[in-house]
């Protein structure tokens, strides 16, 4: 007789395993189901593409006026790029390099139109040998000006101009302080 228990008793653990599966895989199936509807999705806001030793060039009648190259160019999915190994901007007329806008970072605001250089800006007017540093500058390409509320030093052949705010065209060939703070001559 304790062989026939055993024999039951086997059969009804093995018997009982399927509906022990099934309540187990329906207990997992309903907390991760429960999990899934507490879970907010995460909106990505990082770049839609990356593209390294960027080079564009913008012209005007088969005449180049402007090479802008960066080592790392980041198009974001509202329509900004983002140059955050710096950016290299040289303007041209008659297909000479005049301006030299450096910068350790750099975005473009597509909304306002708008480029924001940062970090260490230099604006280098080859022409006339000047040269303008700052920390923060911004490029409005339609209007073809250049403007910051930051402190900026001017250095020339001869002179040493300092202030705080600057308005020039994009060439830097012509420019206004808005504070001036000092200036000194470099020669006799």
């Amino acid at each position: 007789m304790s062989n026939l228990m055993q024999v039951l008793l086997k059969r009804r653990s093995w018997a009982k395993l399927p509906v022990c599966l099934a309540f187990l895989l329906g207990v997992f199936g309903w907390g991760c189901q429960q999990a899934d509807e507490n879970i907010k999705p995460v909106e990505y806001k990082g770049p839609a593409s990356e593209t390294y030793n960027q080079v564009t060039i913008y012209s005007d009648s088969a005449m180049m006026k402007l090479k802008l190259t960066a080592p790392v160019e980041q198009q974001l999915q509202n329509g900004d790029v983002v140059y955050p190994k710096g950016m290299y901007i040289t303007f041209y007329e008659e297909n000479k390099p005049t301006t030299i806008i450096t910068a350790k970072f750099g975005k473009y605001d597509k909304a306002k139109d708008q480029y924001f250089a940062r970090n260490d800006v230099v604006v280098k007017n080859i022409v006339k040998k000047e040269q303008l540093n700052t920390e923060e500058l911004f490029w409005e390409r339609q209007k073809q000006t250049i403007f910051t509320d930051k402190f900026v030093r001017i250095t020339s052949v001869d002179e040493v101009v300092t202030g705080v705010g600057l308005t020039a065209k994009q060439d830097f060939s012509d420019y206004t302080l808005k504070q001036f703070s000092g200036s000194f001559v470099l020669k006799q």
